[in-house]
């Protein structure tokens, strides 16, 4: 049973180029997405699931500088470029984190992996926590399932929804109770410019080594950065939602 963790990332983004690799202390974000989440347990890969096209160049070569595992597959198509990672790696179960997810929680990995253990189901997620700390878990065999069935070459947002709205899946909820309160609509992922200075004052005081509980103490004691976060939730939801992948399948 091949564990891997899949990455998905491409510099050409609209509304932050090349954010991956924008630094903080001299060091590329992902960077230190890549190494907190190797320390974790019983994961055989982390990789980076890029895309094909000439843009993501610099980041292989900063990949290929550093040791770190990658795939280039389709631009578009997260799912194909998944899948094709999986051969790649003979991976068995998959623990997916979006790049712009660079607060994910190896404790919310560690605890997936504990319940895959546990239960047979398809597809393992995390509720109870903002949007950004929480990876979400399936099994090959379930993602080669939509894929032969999904109608859209295009996955690009909204990829998870695949897993919870077509009613094909048996889905494992693990759901978590925070000590700390946050607003409902928080949102702590990387995709505007306010968002990556947000990102340089929280790794300027933790560094890498921190879990969601430290940010949202942090939060709580910055009210100004969380009323910034919040302010950038509507831009956040009207591009979600105009851009969300169609979800239909064909019959099986």
């Amino acid at each position: 049973m091949v564990t891997s963790i899949f990455i998905p990332v491409r510099l050409q983004s609209e509304r932050l180029p090349k954010k991956a690799l924008k630094k903080i202390n001299g060091k590329p974000i992902i960077q230190y997405l890549i190494e907190r989440l190797q320390k974790i347990r019983n994961i055989d890969n982390v990789v980076i699931c890029t895309t094909n096209n000439s843009s993501d160049d610099e980041l292989i070569e900063f990949l290929k500088e550093n040791n770190f595992s990658y795939f280039r597959g389709s631009n578009n198509d997260i799912l194909d470029r998944f899948l094709k990672t999986t051969q790649k790696f003979q991976t068995d179960f998959i623990i997916a984190i979006d790049g712009d997810d660079i607060y994910c929680d190896p404790d919310y990995v560690e605890k997936i992996l504990t319940e895959f253990k546990k239960h047979d189901a398809d597809c393992y997620h995390i509720t109870g926590a903002p949007v950004g700390f929480t990876p979400l878990g399936f099994k090959t065999s379930t993602l080669e399932k939509i894929c032969s069935i999904k109608n859209t070459t295009n996955t690009e947002t909204g990829y998870g929804r695949f897993f919870f709205n077509t009613q094909l899946f048996k889905i494992h909820e693990i759901h978590v109770k925070l000590k700390t309160s946050f607003p409902k609509n928080l949102r702590m992922s990387l995709d505007y410019q306010i968002d990556f200075e947000i990102a340089q004052k929280i790794f300027n005081k933790f560094g890498n080594n921190f879990h969601i509980e430290d940010i949202l103490i942090f939060l709580s004691k910055n009210p100004e950065i969380l009323k910034e976060l919040i302010e950038l939730q509507i831009k956040w939801d009207q591009h979600w939602n105009m851009n969300l992948s169609d979800i239909s399948t064909r019959d099986m």
